[in-house]
């Protein structure tokens, strides 16, 4: 009898998406579900955009450059300039989504078996990406208890090995929100210098950070240039999440045309998805102050009315638009498909990321949830009274 590869078996389902036929159960039941699982922001996509799918004239949708689009990639360097990253055209490559871009930066910069240390709780499809390319993700925790601040430099040294090849973040990060500071950055820097590492920075939530403070780019480190990646999209910048458009990268001209390699491989990332971004890049600055305020409102209120709650604790994020927050329970994963199989309140109920999944330390985040405030502020009014209502009943809730 054939059989599935053991790759096939070891690719990690996504704990952001592995709920879904409970949810998908409940509704039918007539069940509202409020979904605070995944980062699927309901902002509107830029006018600039869907102006620009409606109004193609191509007769013949051909590849592009296996780079991308040039006009794109010229428009798109100088975005970059204008937030201080001065990068030429030739130094990007357009992939089909930030996680191409990253198995991308995975497979060139990384052989089978090497290592690449990571902070955790992280993005949970770096597993799949990291099983993809055959590495090994080593994690070095952060913990709720300091808002998830990086660890400092002695525990990345205490795991650095002849495997380890980079070292990944994102900034700000999914899932907790924390931004790091130029002077982490430039810790990191003092790290990859000294053992002679790549860095890889996902910065795709670039644009969503809060209370004055100012994203720092890994680009911007100096006397590192040829070590550090930049990934990148547009799905959570202007809410095109299904353009399915990102970008990779670096002043190293090496790992520019081995990248190149993979990218001829796949032909080239999407016609319709380039369009739509080379035109979001003319999105007029009152959109993003709007979205600024209306994310600002939306996670004052969430942590403020977490934190209301006996034996719940969130820290404040700096950026993007999560947090990780702990509750009174036994088991995240238990916990998050009970709300969906056997609790409702007022026929509602909530869909939350166990954040167990986010940590590749086993038996981490037990307690913890992933909460993505992307929905408007009466649906997380409705959401957080759903919790409230859960956590009384809940047959693992623990003491306060």
């Amino acid at each position: 009898m054939l059989q599935i590869s053991e790759r096939g078996k070891l690719m990690p389902a996504s704990p952001i998406r592995k709920l879904v036929p409970f949810a998908e159960e409940a509704k039918r039941k007539g069940i509202k579900v409020y979904h605070l699982n995944i980062g699927q922001p309901d902002i509107e996509t830029p006018e600039t955009a869907l102006n620009a799918i409606k109004n193609i004239h191509l007769k013949v949708i051909e590849y592009s450059h296996s780079a991308g689009i040039e006009s794109y990639r010229k428009k798109l360097s100088e975005y970059y300039k204008s937030i201080n990253i001065d990068i030429d055209y030739q130094n990007i490559i357009v992939t089909t989504g930030g996680s191409e871009a990253i198995i991308f930066a995975m497979m060139t910069c990384l052989d089978r078996d090497d290592e690449i240390i990571i902070p955790e709780p992280f993005y949970t499809n770096y597993n799949g990406f990291a099983m993809i390319a055959g590495i090994k993700i080593v994690p070095v925790l952060s913990s709720i208890d300091n808002d998830f601040a990086l660890p400092p430099i002695e525990e990345f040294e205490k795991l650095i090995t002849k495997k380890t090849k980079a070292i990944m973040i994102c900034n700000p990060n999914n899932p907790t929100g924390y931004l790091y500071s130029e002077s982490e950055l430039l810790h990191l820097r003092d790290i990859i210098k000294k053992h002679n590492l790549y860095l890889f920075s996902d910065e795709v939530y670039r644009e969503f950070c809060y209370d004055g403070h100012l994203h720092f780019s890994a680009m911007r480190l100096t006397n590192v240039e040829q070590q550090v990646i930049l990934l990148d999209s547009v799905s959570k910048r202007y809410s095109e999440c299904g353009v399915r458009i990102g970008a990779l990268i670096t002043k190293n001209k090496e790992i520019l045309s081995t990248v190149l390699k993979y990218a001829q491989a796949r032909l080239s990332p999407p016609t319709f998805g380039q369009i739509a971004a080379e035109a979001s890049l003319d999105t007029p600055k009152e959109y993003f102050d709007n979205v600024y305020k209306e994310y600002i409102e939306r996670r004052n209120f969430l942590v403020d009315e977490l934190n209301k709650i006996p034996g719940v604790y969130s820290p404040l994020p700096k950026g993007a638009f999560y947090t990780i927050a702990r509750l009174p329970i036994d088991n995240c994963d238990v916990f998050c498909q009970w709300l969906l199989e056997k609790f409702e309140y007022k026929k509602q109920t909530v869909m939350m990321a166990p954040a167990s999944g986010f940590y590749a330390t086993p038996n981490m985040g037990n307690n913890e949830v992933r909460i993505a405030y992307v929905l408007n502020i009466q649906d997380l009014k409705n959401a957080i009274e759903v919790l409230k209502e859960a956590l009384k009943v809940y047959p693992g809730r623990l003491g306060d």
